[in-house]
């Protein structure tokens, strides 16, 4: 823990996107004007950087669109043999339902206990029916991007010390971190810089890690961060990602470390 004197933390993350991407989002100083003239990309839309990874380094649709679809399968296959459960809790909330035709809403209260953006009826013919979302001649879909979600995350740290006065068990133990950075253009890609670093940071290489999670924003960047590495594919988001299990930002880092242990 680098905080010092802390030998306890709770590290966690809420995102209610659903709630900002409106018409009253909140668009005042969003950019910075000389961040702007230094460096034009800065504010590139994360979209238009997952088309640039995919025709700078030639990541095939048909490629993302495999990638797409396993990770749905992958999460729908967990799902099903309740690999999620331990790591959820359950949330009590109420849910406004409009009616389509008659626009009327209504509200009912529902249990959330499991992440509902997996999609297990997805498969290769209706992702490649999916008409690209910055023309003709793109590459992101809805089904090879991950989605808009809801949702928070929250781990424990604590000294091993600390553990053992209390009696705890870990569930994992935490290694250290590397932080590199990309062009922002290309902006999925930052793993390929990070982990070399990480590796040489902790004494570890490739073949030490069985099991790697990767962050799928979009299918394009984890399909040339995995290829780059050399990571197995059988290794990698064994089940699934953002992609099929949503994209809630500020809790991916929870919700990975939460999906490894587990599997562990």
């Amino acid at each position: 823990i680098m905080i010092e004197g802390m030998e306890t933390v709770i590290a966690g993350g809420i995102e209610s996107i659903s709630l900002v991407q409106n018409k009253n989002q909140n668009t005042f100083r969003a950019q910075d004007p000389n961040v702007l003239e230094a460096t034009p990309d800065m504010y590139m839309p994360m979209i238009t950087t997952a088309e640039v990874v995919s025709k700078r380094y030639d990541i095939s649709r048909e490629a993302q669109d495999e990638y797409s679809l396993q990770s749905q399968r992958r999460t729908a296959a967990a799902q099903d043999a309740g690999l999620f459960a331990d790591e959820i809790i359950t949330s009590n909330v109420t849910k406004v339902v409009v009616d389509r035709e008659s626009g009327e809403t209504s509200r009912e209260d529902v249990a959330i206990d499991m992440d509902e953006c997996n999609r297990p009826s997805t498969n290769a013919e209706g992702l490649a029916k999916l008409p690209p979302v910055m023309g003709e001649d793109g590459y992101i879909t809805a089904g090879n991007a991950s989605q808009l979600s809801d949702g928070f995350a929250a781990c424990a740290l604590m000294e091993a010390s600390a553990a053992e006065k209390r009696g705890l068990e870990p569930l994992g133990y935490y290694r250290g971190m590397a932080v590199a950075g990309c062009e922002p253009d290309e902006m999925g890609i930052g793993p390929i810089y990070a982990v070399p670093k990480l590796l040489e940071r902790t004494g570890l290489t490739m073949d030490d890690i069985d099991l790697w999670e990767l962050n799928e924003a979009f299918a394009c960047q984890v399909v040339y961060c995995r290829d780059q590495l050399g990571i197995p594919n059988e290794n990698l988001n064994v089940n699934g990602g953002a992609i099929s299990i949503g994209h809630p930002m500020c809790v991916g880092g929870g919700m990975g470390a939460a999906g490894l242990i587990e599997v562990a």
